[in-house]
Protein backbone atom coordinates (compact mmCIF):
# COMPACT_ATOMS: atom_id res chain seq x y z
CA UNK A 1 0.00 0.00 0.00
CA UNK A 2 1.21 3.56 -0.85
CA UNK A 3 2.43 5.75 2.20
CA UNK A 4 0.13 8.89 2.41
CA UNK A 5 2.05 12.01 1.46
CA UNK A 6 2.59 14.47 4.33
CA UNK A 7 0.24 17.54 3.89
CA UNK A 8 0.66 20.60 5.96
CA UNK A 9 -2.22 23.53 6.72
CA UNK A 10 -0.89 25.35 3.54
CA UNK A 11 -1.05 22.03 1.03
CA UNK A 12 -4.51 21.65 2.84
CA UNK A 13 -5.66 25.14 2.13
CA UNK A 14 -4.63 24.53 -1.23
CA UNK A 15 -6.14 21.77 -2.02
CA UNK A 16 -9.94 23.22 -0.45
CA UNK A 17 -9.25 25.70 -3.03
CA UNK A 18 -8.37 24.10 -6.00
CA UNK A 19 -11.00 21.10 -5.79
CA UNK A 20 -13.69 23.67 -5.82
CA UNK A 21 -11.77 26.26 -8.13
CA UNK A 22 -9.22 24.56 -10.58
CA UNK A 23 -9.28 27.89 -12.54
CA UNK A 24 -8.48 29.36 -9.61
CA UNK A 25 -5.48 32.11 -10.53
CA UNK A 26 -2.34 32.07 -8.78
CA UNK A 27 -2.26 35.39 -7.38
CA UNK A 28 -6.09 35.01 -6.17
CA UNK A 29 -4.84 31.52 -5.00
CA UNK A 30 -2.16 32.84 -2.79
CA UNK A 31 -4.55 35.89 -1.27
CA UNK A 32 -6.78 33.09 -0.18
CA UNK A 33 -4.61 30.82 1.23
CA UNK A 34 -2.03 33.65 3.13
CA UNK A 35 0.78 33.12 0.72
CA UNK A 36 2.68 34.60 -1.53
CA UNK A 37 2.63 33.47 -5.49
CA UNK A 38 5.89 31.96 -5.67
CA UNK A 39 5.24 29.53 -2.62
CA UNK A 40 2.17 28.61 -3.76
CA UNK A 41 3.39 28.18 -7.61
CA UNK A 42 6.38 25.93 -6.11
CA UNK A 43 3.83 23.87 -3.46
CA UNK A 44 1.00 22.85 -6.13
CA UNK A 45 3.89 22.01 -8.37
CA UNK A 46 5.09 19.92 -5.75
CA UNK A 47 1.21 18.48 -5.33
CA UNK A 48 1.21 17.48 -9.17
CA UNK A 49 4.20 15.70 -8.95
CA UNK A 50 3.59 13.77 -6.09
CA UNK A 51 0.24 12.82 -7.50
CA UNK A 52 -1.91 14.31 -4.68
CA UNK A 53 -3.33 16.82 -7.85
CA UNK A 54 -3.85 13.87 -10.07
CA UNK A 55 -5.10 16.73 -12.65
CA UNK A 56 -8.02 19.42 -13.57
CA UNK A 57 -11.17 18.97 -15.82
CA UNK A 58 -14.14 20.62 -16.70
CA UNK A 59 -17.75 19.16 -15.01
CA UNK A 60 -20.22 19.11 -17.69
CA UNK A 61 -23.62 19.14 -17.02
CA UNK A 62 -24.46 15.23 -18.09
CA UNK A 63 -28.15 16.21 -19.46
CA UNK A 64 -26.28 18.54 -21.64
CA UNK A 65 -24.44 14.90 -23.34
CA UNK A 66 -27.89 13.17 -22.97
CA UNK A 67 -26.65 10.76 -20.21
CA UNK A 68 -28.82 11.65 -17.76
CA UNK A 69 -30.02 8.18 -16.93
CA UNK A 70 -28.08 7.01 -13.82
CA UNK A 71 -27.81 3.50 -13.03
CA UNK A 72 -25.54 1.59 -10.48
CA UNK A 73 -24.73 -2.14 -10.78
CA UNK A 74 -23.91 -4.69 -8.31
CA UNK A 75 -21.63 -7.41 -10.08
CA UNK A 76 -20.80 -10.71 -9.03
CA UNK A 77 -17.68 -12.30 -10.60
CA UNK A 78 -18.17 -16.22 -11.24
CA UNK A 79 -13.96 -15.83 -10.33
CA UNK A 80 -12.02 -13.34 -7.78
CA UNK A 81 -8.32 -14.72 -8.25
CA UNK A 82 -6.24 -11.72 -9.11
CA UNK A 83 -5.68 -12.54 -12.72
CA UNK A 84 -9.84 -12.72 -13.35
CA UNK A 85 -9.67 -9.17 -11.13
CA UNK A 86 -7.06 -7.64 -13.08
CA UNK A 87 -9.32 -8.93 -16.61
CA UNK A 88 -12.53 -7.10 -15.30
CA UNK A 89 -11.01 -3.82 -14.22
CA UNK A 90 -9.47 -3.53 -17.47
CA UNK A 91 -12.39 -4.44 -19.65
CA UNK A 92 -14.34 -2.05 -17.01
CA UNK A 93 -11.63 0.77 -18.01
CA UNK A 94 -12.09 0.22 -21.34
CA UNK A 95 -16.11 0.87 -21.27
CA UNK A 96 -16.42 4.42 -21.25
CA UNK A 97 -19.78 4.36 -19.87
CA UNK A 98 -18.87 2.81 -16.86
CA UNK A 99 -17.93 6.16 -14.89
CA UNK A 100 -17.20 4.40 -11.88
CA UNK A 101 -16.11 1.18 -10.62
CA UNK A 102 -15.77 -0.07 -7.15
CA UNK A 103 -14.28 -3.22 -5.70
CA UNK A 104 -16.94 -4.11 -2.58
CA UNK A 105 -16.23 -6.41 0.63
CA UNK A 106 -19.73 -7.84 0.83
CA UNK A 107 -22.34 -9.75 -1.07
CA UNK A 108 -21.01 -8.62 -4.80
CA UNK A 109 -17.80 -7.82 -6.10
CA UNK A 110 -18.20 -4.70 -7.41
CA UNK A 111 -20.71 -1.62 -7.63
CA UNK A 112 -20.66 0.44 -11.07
CA UNK A 113 -21.99 3.61 -11.72
CA UNK A 114 -23.22 3.69 -15.32
CA UNK A 115 -24.48 6.43 -17.31
CA UNK A 116 -26.36 6.32 -20.27
CA UNK A 117 -29.17 8.09 -22.65
CA UNK A 118 -32.24 6.47 -21.01
CA UNK A 119 -33.54 2.77 -19.77
CA UNK A 120 -33.42 1.25 -23.24
CA UNK A 121 -29.94 2.66 -24.05
CA UNK A 122 -28.81 1.08 -20.47
CA UNK A 123 -30.50 -2.40 -21.20
CA UNK A 124 -28.75 -2.50 -24.76
CA UNK A 125 -25.36 -1.66 -22.23
CA UNK A 126 -26.59 -4.27 -19.49
CA UNK A 127 -27.06 -7.08 -22.30
CA UNK A 128 -24.36 -6.28 -24.58
CA UNK A 129 -20.85 -4.75 -22.79
CA UNK A 130 -21.92 -5.28 -18.96
CA UNK A 131 -23.05 -8.92 -18.99
CA UNK A 132 -20.51 -9.26 -21.16
CA UNK A 133 -17.36 -8.50 -18.86
CA UNK A 134 -15.24 -10.85 -18.30
CA UNK A 135 -16.36 -13.67 -15.64
CA UNK A 136 -19.59 -11.35 -14.68
CA UNK A 137 -22.17 -14.47 -13.62
CA UNK A 138 -24.77 -12.07 -12.52
CA UNK A 139 -25.73 -8.01 -11.87
CA UNK A 140 -28.34 -6.57 -10.23
CA UNK A 141 -29.73 -2.85 -10.94
CA UNK A 142 -30.62 -0.10 -9.29
CA UNK A 143 -31.72 2.90 -11.53
CA UNK A 144 -31.45 6.50 -9.80
CA UNK A 145 -34.47 8.73 -9.72
CA UNK A 146 -33.06 11.99 -8.86
CA UNK A 147 -28.97 12.98 -8.44
CA UNK A 148 -29.21 15.29 -4.98
CA UNK A 149 -25.48 15.32 -4.60
CA UNK A 150 -22.13 14.37 -7.18
CA UNK A 151 -19.41 16.64 -7.04
CA UNK A 152 -17.24 16.56 -3.84
CA UNK A 153 -17.35 18.39 -1.08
Amino acid sequence: MSERPALDSFDRKILDVVATEGRISIADLASRVGLSKSPVQARLRRLEARGVIRGYRALIDPATMGRDHVAFVEVKLSDTRETALARFNAAVRDTPEIEACHMIAGSFDYLLKVRTSGMPAYRAMLAERISTLPFVSATSTYVAMETVKEEGP
